[in-house]
């Protein structure tokens, strides 16, 4: 009666339930988007490609050239690093042609080793006349550096993962930001050092800009930085360099507040930047036809107004000097086109906005339209509400896009309507379910507190619906690794370590239970409990319980060999991993067992006790794997065992015959295993009928026999015995029994 009133009561709040289950869902997903994991992340990127892909930039002139060393250059002129002599005619060119400023998207952190004094060191030993005369020329780099300081140029530097002091000494101020607002450094991307060009060449140049442009997780180029911050300072762009060098401008303006970065201000402009200093970009479509191919210019082909006023960036597009890069409408895009199109983003004002405060808008979004729906589908029904928040998706997709093409605002309208159809479907999910209990009250009872797995079979057999088991005769196992607690004190300050430890061991000797036809138990700590006979009936349980044995140590030996070359968190080779196996068969209870609020399927009986007490007396006689008597009875002719000793173990009054397990059928028909066996009997018939000085000569032999079998820890521990009973021999009457002292 009690039951069926809980029953009830439960019933009667069902409508509940699909509410509560929305609302933990709403909360779970809120709590998602606020930690914002890679899936998360990478959701929201492909949501901001889907308005690239379909929301055409608006049709604006290109307000840079790229001069481009391409796979036509390299063929015309020779391969890279071409001269800095070429570089220099290759700029003064430009110049020539009218170009407003120059930005360079190529390094020159190494002296030119094609320059005169290069070239007369290697000469020296041949030529001595020829090599002092090349020493009297001007450098390379110092033509070059004279074609640089000549023009508007900005040369390119790139961020470096540690700390680089090439050049550190004889480096030129950067360009300096003026901060409006609190230090925006803790939010801006950060690295610990900086690849910089010659010093010669950077002392001539009129601007120092970055280069490096990091994708985004999945590899795909979406925004650029304005700035970041680089051997201890905050460095700008090599497009925002360009673009300040271009309006004459000394220093760049950037506002911040307790979000991070909010824009970058330049000449009057306002550039709007997400929280780190990115500016994200509307990507156009690679146009070859700003392009100008950098052996034309040098050989003097260009017609004349075609550089007039222009921006102009120098960079690369031949494949094989690796500057391309993915962005959302091109799977390959040179590098220098990037910084063009930043630059015309800058200059057109179409940058796009990422504002700060954007992400806590698509939180409260997911919030408002998540609660409408756990409000509206009980008093609306599922079909109305439905119609309801299929308007509203349809009015934030159309929002979203209306942001992004007349604003210039990306905003994630994918998160907030994706949480929104899953705590949807939780509430129609509910709901059906909810029909589905008042049908099946039992199983709805009975299902909150039983796994998946367990409430089919019972839904099936509904006469199992009840506390207590039926008593079977079933096979139990229990492995447990050796010196657990002293391998635990090696990981003492690395407890993560330990558990990947444990899990390395656990999952193979798991499989090899289940591959037998096991049930897992439980694992308690390193120990797994396993039994067979249940819940399917197994006529051959002892069996398979020694091969799951005999399989365990195999996959032991498997994981030790794969460790042999690891290193353990004390520095020292890791030594290898050892389990002893207990097993035993007898009368045991099984079924469900616990209280009405919370119960496992699980065996229960004095047989399992016994089965735990046998592994634990694995170490104490040296073996791996013991059998209780009834076990090794029924594999008796299967399988190579050995009979041990009688013992009494703690908290049993009855001894019993203990066995160990050391081979499957092939071990029982090798002519050493049948050698073994035969000095083994006698060992233990001397033994127990007390004759120790034939004892004392067998057991020498006895254990070198044993030691393709792993079994002389066994002699050695009946050796030791022996010295014992011939100082205190026991008494007339003895049974040969062993009182065991330790569990």
């Amino acid at each position: 009666m009690k039951a069926r009133s809980f029953i009830a009561r439960r019933l009667a709040s069902r409508g509940s339930w699909g509410r509560a289950a929305a609302l933990m869902m709403l909360i779970a997903a809120l709590a998602l988007r606020i930690s914002d994991p890679t899936p998360v992340e990478l959701l929201r990127l492909k949501t901001f490609d889907l308005y690239q892909l379909m929301v055409k930039p608006p049709d604006q002139p290109a307000q840079a050239v790229i001069v481009d060393v391409d796979e036509a250059s390299l063929n015309r002129i020779g391969q890279w690093p071409w001269p800095r002599t070429l570089m220099a005619q290759l700029v003064n060119e430009i110049r020539a042609k009218g170009a407003a400023a120059i930005a360079i998207d190529i390094l020159f952190p190494e002296y030119d080793r094609l320059s005169p004094g290069a070239m007369a060191d290697m000469l020296a030993g041949d030529d001595a006349a020829m090599a002092a005369r090349l020493k009297a020329l001007p450098s390379n780099d110092e033509k070059f550096a004279e074609a640089i300081a000549a023009s508007q140029v900005v040369l390119g530097q790139a961020v470096h993962q540690s700390k680089n002091t090439q050049w550190h000494a004889e480096a030129r101020e950067q360009t300096g930001f003026a901060m409006v607002g609190p230090s925006p450094d803790a939010f801006l991307d950060t690295y610990p050092g900086l690849v910089r060009n010659v010093p010669e060449l950077e002392h001539a140049a009129a601007g120092l800009g970055l280069v490096s442009v990091r994708p985004d997780i999945d590899g795909i180029i979406r925004k650029v930085p304005l700035m970041l911050k680089a051997d201890d300072r905050v460095l700008p762009s090599l497009g925002l360099d360009l673009l300040r060098v271009a309006t004459g401008e000394s220093t760049i303006l950037l506002r911040s507040d307790e979000g991070g970065v909010t824009s970058v201000v330049l000449s009057g402009v306002i550039l709007p930047t997400d929280e780190s200093g990115h500016a994200w970009l509307h990507f156009r479509p690679h146009n070859p036809d700003i392009f100008i191919s950098a052996a034309d210019v040098i050989d003097g082909k260009l017609p004349d107004g075609i550089l007039q006023d222009r921006l102009v960036i120098i960079g690369s597009s031949a494949t094989g000097l690796f500057d391309l890069k993915a962005t959302p409408v091109d799977a390959v895009m040179p590098g220098a086109e990037i910084h063009a199109q930043l630059v015309s983003a800058m200059i057109n004002g179409n940058l796009l906005q990422r504002p700060n405060w954007a992400p806590a808008a698509e939180v409260i979004l997911t919030l408002l339209l998540g609660l409408s729906m756990i409000l509206l589908i009980p008093r609306l029904g599922a079909a109305w509400t439905l119609a309801v928040g299929a308007s509203a998706a349809l009015a934030v997709i159309a929002s979203a896009f209306w942001l992004f093409a007349e604003k210039g605002v990306i905003f994630d309208f994918v998160f907030p309507l994706l949480a929104t159809l899953i705590v949807t479907g939780v509430m129609v999910v509910m709901g059906y379910l909810n029909e589905e209990i008042e049908r099946r009250q039992i199983r709805a009872a009975f299902g909150q507190y039983l796994s998946p797995e367990l409430v089919d079979q019972l839904a099936a057999n509904p006469e199992k619906l009840v506390l207590g088991g039926e008593t079977r005769t079933m096979t139990v196992l229990f492995s447990d690794v050796r010196g657990f607690t002293a391998l635990s004190e090696t990981y003492k300050d690395n407890p993560q370590g330990l558990t990947t430890l444990i899990n390395r061991l656990l999952t193979p000797l798991s499989a090899a239970v289940i591959r037998q036809r096991g049930t897992i138990d439980k694992y308690m700590g390193d120990n797994i409990m396993a039994f067979w006979n249940a819940p399917l009936p197994d006529e051959d349980h002892a069996g398979n319980a020694c091969r799951a044995a005999l399989d365990m140590l195999s996959e032991l030996e498997a994981l030790n060999i794969a460790r042999r070359t690891e290193i353990g968190p004390d520095g020292l080779p890791v030594k290898p991993l050892q389990v002893g196996v207990g097993i035993n068969t007898g009368q045991c209870v099984v079924g469900n067992m616990g209280s009405e609020q919370r119960f496992d399927y699980t065996v229960l009986g004095d047989s399992v006790n016994l089965a735990s007490r046998l592994e634990g007396q694995t170490k104490a006689y040296g073996v791996r794997i013991i059998l209780g008597e009834q076990t090794a009875g029924l594999v008796d002719g299967r399988f190579a065992t050995l009979p041990l000793d009688r013992i009494r173990v703690i908290g049993k009054k009855e001894p019993e015959e203990i066995h160990t397990l050391v081979g499957a059928a092939d071990c029982l028909a090798s002519p050493a295993f049948e050698a073994l066996r035969a000095a083994h009997m006698a060992v233990v018939e001397d033994y127990r009928s007390q004759r120790w000085s034939d004892l004392e000569a067998r057991l020498a032999a006895c254990k070198q026999a044993a030691e393709p079998f792993g079994l002389e820890g066994y002699y050695d521990k009946i050796a030791a015995r022996l010295e014992v009973f011939r100082k205190s021999p026991p008494p007339s009457d003895w049974d040969g029994v062993f009182e065991a002292t330790s569990k």
